[in-house]
């Protein structure tokens, strides 16, 4: 007999399915159907169009009492996503109290994605990028956009999905020499130096059970 977490993520698997939503995508990596994969792409017309980001998410057996945990795989250089967790700053994911029971699998990656191109500058948990989109927006947009770049070329080298890690220099070789160029035109004055290291928590998922 399955659990109760299981046929309610069942579920919410078929709703994802036919929803058919744009740049959103999941997958269990489990039978039990407790730790996901998932792809969250930038919705068009913002900074992050074209970016396309992986997340994990776990589940307890309490699920839908208690929410999952997530966490980016490919850490994306954000004021309100931890650049060493890669946790997202998400109230009802990082409050129990405030988790509802009906938000499902959909709604997760609908807030996520959402956040990617609406930044809270409030109590930012990636210190750097706030910094740096308060005081320089075009150095951020410039390394936002290396960024997707970054992530692009990883998607369309296959290795999203199918291999144990990602090239961990990418995103800071690339994006690290514009925060250089971006820092030498400071007149001296240096913004932190923020985490841009791009990798995977060792996920075996091959590209097509989501892509």
């Amino acid at each position: 007999m399955q659990s109760k977490a299981y046929l309610l993520l069942e579920r919410e698997h078929i709703q994802l399915q036919e929803a058919r939503l744009f740049g959103i995508s999941a997958c269990p990596v489990k039978e039990d159907l407790l730790e996901w994969v998932a792809m969250v792409q930038g919705l068009k017309d913002s900074l992050w169009e074209g970016a396309a980001l992986q997340l994990s998410l776990k589940y307890t057996e309490d699920y839908n009492s208690a929410p999952p945990t997530v966490t980016f795989n490919t850490i994306p250089f954000h004021p309100n996503v931890d650049a060493v967790t890669g946790k997202p700053c998400v109230d009802f994911l990082d409050n129990p109290w405030k988790w509802e029971e009906h938000f499902p699998l959909t709604a997760i990656l609908l807030t996520i994605q959402v956040m990617l191109s609406n930044p809270v500058l409030e109590n930012p948990v990636n210190v750097e990028a706030a910094q740096m989109l308060r005081e320089d927006p075009a150095g951020y947009r410039e390394i936002v956009l290396e960024c997707v770049r970054a992530s692009k070329q990883l998607k369309a080298n296959g290795v999203n999905f199918a291999v144990k890690c990602f090239p961990e220099a990418h995103f800071e070789n690339q994006a690290y020499s514009k925060l250089q160029r971006h820092n030498a035109k400071q007149d001296g004055r240096r913004l932190p130096t923020p985490n841009l290291t791009c990798y995977s928590r060792d996920v075996h998922v091959t590209p097509e059970m989501i892509l």
